[in-house]
C-alpha cells in the first residue's frame, strides 16, 4: 500500500485490527493518528457492531456516530475468518504487517491458527496486542468484559455518587478507552523492543487491571488505611474545598489545592475571620472538617452568578471553572482554538465532525487521512494492491462469502 500521504511518527507500520467496540478500536485509532497503517478486518454484511448502535447516525451518512468516533485512518477489508481461505488471507496479510491488535475472547481466535502462539512461531518480529476484560491469565480470564461491568468490579463504582445515593458509573466508558490506551502504550513499548532486538512480543491487556491501575489516590488512600473510601459525590478526598457549589445562576468547581490559596480566597471574598478558627487553617483540618467547611461557603458561593465567580477567581489565580454541557464545551474558545473538533470528507459524499487526537508533536504532528470507512470499502484494494489477488480470486472468495 501507498503510505506516502502518512506524515506521523509511525509512518510505514502496518496494523492488521481484529478489534471492534470501543477499547480495541480506540487502541488501533491512535495507532492510525500517529501515521500507522491500519487494516481493519469485518465480518461481511455485519461488521463492527458499533455500525449498528443508532441513533445517531451521523448527518448525511448511514453510520453511527459510535463507529465513526473510533475508526477514522483504517481501511475496512470484510474477511470470514472461521472460513479457512479467510484464515489463510489474514496470514498473507500479517506477512507484511508489524503488529495485531484483537479482542475476542481468550482462545477464541486460537480456534481459528490466529492465536499468538501459533503465530509468533511463524512471525517472530509481530506484535500481538490482546485487550480483553480479564486478560489472559487468572480465573476470570474467560468471562467476557463489558465497561459497565469493569466500573463495577474494578471499585470506581464505589468511589462514584452521592454519599446517600447508589453507586454510579462514569459517564462515558472509561474502562474502555483506558484499556485502548494502554494498549496502544505497550505496543509502542513492544515495538521498542523489537526494534532493538527484531523479536515481537504479546501485549496482554485486561480492562480490569487497567482499572485497578487508575484507581490512583483513591486506591493508594486503601493501600495506606484499610479503608474503603467512602463516596463523596462531587467533592475530593483529600482536598477541601475542591468541589462542586450552587451558584446564583447554577454551579460551578471550586478547586483550592493549598492553604496559601484558601488565605487569598478568604482574604478577597469577606471571609478572612475563617483563618482564625482552627478547623478553617489547613487543609488537613478542613477535610476533617468537611461538612463545616461545605456548609460555612455554600451561601458565600451561592451569593453570586457563575460568570462573577470564574471572573474573579481566575484574577486571583484560583482554580474554578463552570460545568458545561456538551454544547458549551465544543464552542468554548479554547477547544477551538486547540482544534479538538476535525470535519473529514466521508466516503458517503457528506463531510463528518470528529473529535481530535489531543497529542500534540511538534515534529511529526498526528494527521487525519482517511475518514472512518464504510464496510468492505477498502477489501478489493486491499487484497488486489498488497496481496496481489487475481480478479479470478477475488469473484471466488465473495462467491464463497469469504469476503
Amino acid at each position: 500500500m501507498n503510505m506516502k500521504d502518512a506524515t506521523g511518527p509511525l509512518k510505514g507500520l502496518r496494523v492488521l485490527d481484529l478489534t471492534r467496540v470501543l477499547a480495541g478500536p480506540t487502541c488501533t485509532q491512535m495507532l492510525g493518528d500517529l501515521g500507522a497503517e491500519i487494516i481493519k478486518i469485518e465480518r461481511p454484511g455485519a461488521g463492527d457492531d458499533t455500525r449498528g448502535f443508532a441513533p445517531p447516525v451521523m448527518p448525511g451518512t448511514e453510520e453511527s456516530a459510535y463507529f465513526v468516533g473510533v475508526n477514522r485512518n483504517k481501511r475496512s477489508v470484510t474477511l470470514d475468518i472461521s472460513a479457512k481461505a479467510g484464515q489463510a488471507m489474514v496470514k498473507r496479510l500479517l506477512a507484511d504487517c508489524d503488529m495485531l491488535v484483537e479482542n475476542f475472547k481468550v482462545g477464541a481466535l486460537a480456534k481459528y491458527g490466529l492465536g499468538y502462539e501459533q503465530l509468533h512461531a511463524e512471525f517472530p518480529a509481530l506484535i500481538y496486542c490482546s485487550i480483553t476484560g480479564f486478560g489472559q491469565t487468572g480465573p476470570y480470564a474467560p468471562r467476557p468484559g463489558y465497561d459497565s461491568l469493569i466500573q463495577a468490579m474494578g471499585g470506581v463504582m464505589s468511589l462514584t455518587g452521592e454519599p446517600e445515593g447508589q453507586p454510579q458509573k462514569v459517564g462515558v466508558p472509561v474502562a474502555d478507552l483506558f484499556a485502548g490506551l494502554y494498549g496502544c502504550i505497550g505496543i509502542l513499548a513492544a515495538l521498542r523492543h523489537r526494534d532493538r532486538t527484531g523479536v515481537g512480543q504479546q501485549v496482554d491487556i485486561g480492562m480490569l487491571d487497567t482499572h485497578v491501575a487508575w484507581l490512583a489516590n483513591q486506591g493508594m488512600n486503601y493501600l495506606a488505611t484499610g479503608a474503603n473510601p467512602p463516596r463523596l459525590g462531587n467533592q475530593h478526598p483529600n482536598i477541601v474545598p475542591y468541589q462542586v457549589f450552587a451558584t446564583a445562576d447554577g454551579f460551578m468547581v471550586l478547586s483550592i489545592g493549598n492553604d496559601p490559596t484558601f488565605q487569598r480566597f478568604c482574604e478577597n471574598f469577606d471571609i478572612a475571620h475563617l483563618l482564625a478558627d482552627a478547623r478553617f487553617a489547613t487543609n488537613a483540618a478542613r477535610v476533617e472538617n468537611r461538612k463545616l467547611v461545605t456548609d460555612t461557603l455554600a451561601p458565600v458561593i451561592k451569593a453570586h452568578p457563575t460568570a462573577w465567580w470564574v471572573g474573579r477567581l481566575e484574577a486571583l489565580k484560583i482554580g474554578c471553572g463552570p460545568i458545561n454541557t456538551l454544547e458549551e464545551v465544543f464552542a468554548d474558545p479554547h477547544v477551538q482554538a486547540r482544534g479538538m473538533v476535525v470535519e473529514m470528507a466521508h466516503s458517503s459524499g457528506a463531510k463528518v465532525k470528529v473529535i481530535a487526537n489531543p497529542v500534540r508533536l511538534s515534529e511529526t504532528p498526528v494527521d487525519y487521512r482517511l475518514p472512518p470507512p464504510l464496510l468492505g470499502e477498502h477489501t478489493g484494494e486491499i487484497l488486489e494492491d498488497l496481496l496481489g489477488v487475481s480478479a479470478r480470486e477475488m469473484t471466488a472468495l465473495r462467491n464463497k462469502k469469504v469476503i
